[in-house]
């Protein structure tokens, strides 16, 4: 696969979990979540002090066929910058599905 379609894949996936963010929180404005720039370091999703309110969390974003869940928890980890580390991820014709430890899923759905 090109760089260029693996990034446009990748892109997608992270449009697709901003929007369904910004779906279960229509207090927020398209501002609030953002997908992050293709090759830049960091968290995927960028979210203002108003949705890390509601979504307290960091998102590593893959789209891929081969998964590697250590290695991008770990990816996570390194860039929750304090926030609970999540990973979600997909491929081809397949829903999303979420990577976060235990201890911090019972954080959130308490």
């Amino acid at each position: 696969m090109k760089t260029s379609s693996a990034k446009n894949k990748a892109r997608r996936l992270q449009q697709h979990i901003r929007d369904t963010l910004l779906k279960w929180a229509p207090d927020l404005s398209p501002d609030d979540i953002r997908s992050c720039s293709m090759g830049s370091g960091g968290e995927d999703i960028l979210m203002s002090p108003r949705a890390r309110e509601i979504y307290p969390v960091s998102i590593e974003a893959k789209n891929c066929e081969q998964t590697k869940p250590w290695e991008w928890i770990k990816q996570a980890q390194e860039n929750s910058n304090g926030h609970i580390p999540m990973v979600v991820f997909s491929r081809n014709r397949s829903e999303p599905h979420v990577i976060m430890s235990l201890e911090n899923w019972l954080k959130l759905v308490r």
